[in-house]
This record gives structure tokens, C-alpha cells and sequence, in this order.
């Protein structure tokens, strides 16, 4: 009691502020969950309610893998995300030790130059990639789903952040104990930096697991497609959308992503905050 007779009313209202925030933020999920509950009758009603008078979720799964080839989609997805995170670790932990911890005439220039690459929109550089892609002939291939995105700006800058805050008396000792340049980056530089890479692989997986954009460009082959271009598959302007199994497909699509941050969260937050650190 006495413990609660201490608590600052600004602090309250600040807690009543984030619990509106978040609220606002799961209302466009606690909908989607709702529509993918109800018949398509209880859809299109002009009752509004969340809670569906009948339950149909497992109906409309079953519509939805019956009418897309989910699993398939789910695994492109698994498999162009893991190689993109993969490919990005390889390039910006060098680059971010570089630009954090070695010496060199320009470095501060050559920084600026690719932090002010972040500014660039992958859009506006999407039809020289594409016809560079067709000129090496790999469209419509897994490697044109990745390519593109091997080079991470913020991967850099953010490992770069990290690194800063690592003491050079470490590097020291590793060099000492005749650890090549290389060496130190993998073996002393990336253990430390699992935080910032964890907080890097949440932003890298959910902004290519959501891609759209570039599939729909690069690919032909359904085979080939990823999660969002699922979605397409449920859209039908003669007939009229079947939103219940759209939203069903939905929620499976989203609900690795959810499940990865939250066995994640701790260590994306570490990371997150780490890189603050001066």
C-alpha cells in the first residue's frame, strides 16, 4: 500500500498513454483475427461485432490452404529471409569494424557516403537492378530475390554503432595474441555483437518477409512466390473477395514473424539499447 501511495501521477498518465498506444497499434490484428473467425455471412453484416456469433476460423484455414499453396510460400519465404540476414551479417560486420575500429584516410567521408545511402528508396533503384538481372539472366530465380539485399546500409550502421562501444583494449589483446584483422571480427567482434545482430535480424526478416514490392516484379513462377503475394491469390474483383479465408491466409503469414520477436524480444531490445551506448 505504501508502495502505490508513491506513485507519481505523471507516471500513471504515461502508463495510460503507452497501454492507448498499443491498444491502437493490435486494433488492425485483433480485427483480422475477428474477420478470420466468422462466416462470410457474418462478414458482410451490418452488425458490427468482434466476437463471431459462429466460429469458423478452422473453415476458413482450410479454404485458404485449399486455395493457395501456403506451406510452399512459407518456405520460399523462410528460405530468401535467411539467406538475405545471412549474406547482410557477412558484409556489414566487417564493414561496421572497419568503420568503428580501424584507421584509415577517408574513413569518416566513406561513412557519411553510405548513411546517406539509407536515405535512397529501394524503389528508385529498381529498374537498373532489374536490368541488370535480366543481363545476367537470373530472373525469376531465388537469386533475384536475394542479390539486391545482400549490402545492408543500416546492417552497417547499426553494427557500427555497437562496435563503438566495444573497448579497444579487446581488439588489443586479440591482435596481440596474433589474431589476423578477420579473425577479430568473427571471433572476438561478432560474440559480442549478438544483441545488435539479433536486433538487426528482427528488422531485416520482417522487412523482407513483408516484401512485395520486388517479388511481383522479379518472379513468374508461382513456385517461386513468397508470403505476401499470397494474399493475391484470395482477391477477386468479379466474384467478390472471400475475406474470411484473405484474413485466415493472413494470420498464418504474420504469425512466424510473431513468434520469432517474441522468443527474440530480449535480445532485440539489448541490442537496440547497446547501440546508444557511447
Amino acid at each position: 500500500m505504501r508502495a502505490l501511495g508513491r506513485i507519481h501521477p505523471w507516471s500513471a498518465v504515461r502508463h495510460v498513454l503507452l497501454l492507448a498506444g498499443a491498444l491502437v497499434m493490435l486494433i488492425p490484428f485483433i480485427w483480422m483475427l475477428s474477420t478470420a473467425s466468422k462466416p462470410q455471412t457474418e462478414i458482410f453484416s451490418s452488425d458490427l461485432h468482434l466476437i463471431p456469433y459462429h466460429f469458423a476460423l478452422w473453415d476458413n484455414l482450410k479454404i485458404a490452404f485449399a486455395k493457395a499453396d501456403l506451406w510452399r510460400y512459407l518456405l520460399n519465404g523462410l528460405i530468401v529471409t535467411i539467406l538475405i540476414f545471412a549474406l547482410q551479417v557477412l558484409v556489414a560486420l566487417p564493414a561496421a569494424y572497419a568503420f568503428a575500429k580501424l584507421r584509415f584516410l577517408g574513413r569518416d567521408v566513406l561513412f557519411a557516403l553510405v548513411v546517406f545511402c539509407i536515405l535512397i528508396p529501394p524503389q528508385a533503384t529498381a529498374i537498373p537492378v532489374f536490368l541488370l538481372l535480366h543481363k545476367l539472366g537470373v530472373l525469376d530465380s531465388y537469386i533475384a530475390l536475394v542479390l539486391p539485399f545482400t549490402i545492408s546500409v543500416f546492417g552497417i550502421f547499426l553494427m557500427r554503432q555497437f562496435f563503438k562501444t566495444v573497448p579497444d583494449d579487446l581488439i588489443d589483446a586479440a591482435r596481440m595474441d596474433g589474431i589476423s584483422e578477420f579473425g577479430i571480427v568473427w571471433r572476438v567482434m561478432l560474440p559480442t555483437a549478438i544483441p545488435a545482430v539479433t536486433a538487426f535480424g528482427i528488422f531485416s526478416v520482417v522487412a523482407h518477409w513483408n516484401d512485395y514490392f520486388w517479388p511481383l516484379i522479379v518472379l513468374n513462377s508461382e513456385h517461386l512466390q513468397t508470403p505476401p503475394l499470397a494474399v493475391a491469390h484470395f482477391r477477386n474483383n468479379e466474384a467478390g473477395t472471400n475475406y474470411g479465408p484473405l484474413m485466415a491466409a493472413a494470420m498464418v503469414i504474420i504469425a512466424p514473424l510473431v513468434i520469432a520477436f517474441l522468443f527474440a524480444q530480449r535480445r532485440f531490445i539489448e541490442g537496440i539499447t547497446l547501440t546508444g551506448i557511447k
